[in-house]
């Protein structure tokens, strides 16, 4: 199987201190890769490394086996197909689901709409945009929510409407950056449903940093465990999260809490 992803020797240096010093870290195609950590273990830095958001000291991440991204703007990594979530969705609170997702879509078109508009059939080029944020919408299980505006919606419900923006610029390659977070459970268990349907439809592939530990113990085919920017472990979930350097940095020893969710945050 080849990589959509190939993070190798990326170093981020923030003064004195060592952010992130990863030698390797790959994402299959068509894979669920997660990262666990604690806080401060350097997972969103690698993510804004890998999204252009902070540029590294050394190092190299690779998409699709051929595309360097940290060479590249994030507008053009977007446009290569990388899609990247926040812990803290910012959406429009007075813009409803439907008004939200068009939104997203206007930026995916960009020109060929401009053009479209230009030469007279925009009418044409924005049913385009009602038919496929409907399609979102569906593939979402946000139907219910189509008419409602954002700032009516629980946290959870807002996470699926932010993923559903990202979706819109139909990326290659998903980064999650803890969708569980401030989402209750049932709600997780909702999100989860809907990432493995995304993925199954989409053919996405996804790199997930999260502490919900059930959750990502079930999503992922691969895991890494990171401590103080560097990777501590790396294989099978359950095999990462019983090795005793991923117990001792993080998880602890404590079972109710490994398992409760998000308890290891």
């Amino acid at each position: 199987m080849s990589d959509t992803l190939r993070i190798s020797n990326v170093v981020v240096r923030f003064g004195g201190l060592t952010a992130v010093d990863v030698d390797e870290l790959t994402v299959p195609r068509g894979a669920i890769v997660g990262i666990v950590g604690a806080n401060g273990a350097g997972k969103t830095t690698l993510f804004d490394v890998v999204s252009g958001f902070v540029t590294p000291q050394g190092g190299s991440a690779v998409l699709d086996g051929e595309h360097e991204l940290l060479r590249r703007s994030p507008e053009a990594r977007a446009r290569l197909g990388l899609g990247r979530s926040f812990q803290n969705a910012v959406l429009f609170g007075s813009m409803t689901v439907s008004e939200t997702l068009a939104v997203a879509l206007h930026r995916k078109l960009g020109r060929a709409f401009a053009l479209s508009c230009a030469f007279g059939v925009r009418r044409r080029a924005e049913a385009r945009i009602a038919a496929r944020a409907d399609e979102l919408i569906e593939l979402l299980g946000l139907e219910d929510y189509a008419d409602s505006f954002v700032a009516e919606l629980s946290t959870g419900t807002r996470r699926i409407v932010d993923l559903a923006c990202v979706l819109a610029h139909e990326p290659s390659l998903l980064l999650l950056d803890e969708p569980s977070a401030g989402v209750a459970q049932r709600e997780v268990e909702a999100l989860e449903a809907v990432i493995r349907r995304v993925k199954e439809l989409l053919d996405c592939t996804f790199l997930i940093i999260e502490h919900d530990i059930p959750l990502i113990r079930s999503l992922s085919d691969e895991l890494y465990a990171m401590e103080v920017g560097r990777v501590i472990a790396h294989g099978k979930p359950d095999d990462v999260l019983a090795d005793p350097a991923v117990v001792a940095a993080y998880l602890g020893t404590d079972q109710t809490a490994i398992a409760r969710s998000g308890a290891a945050g």
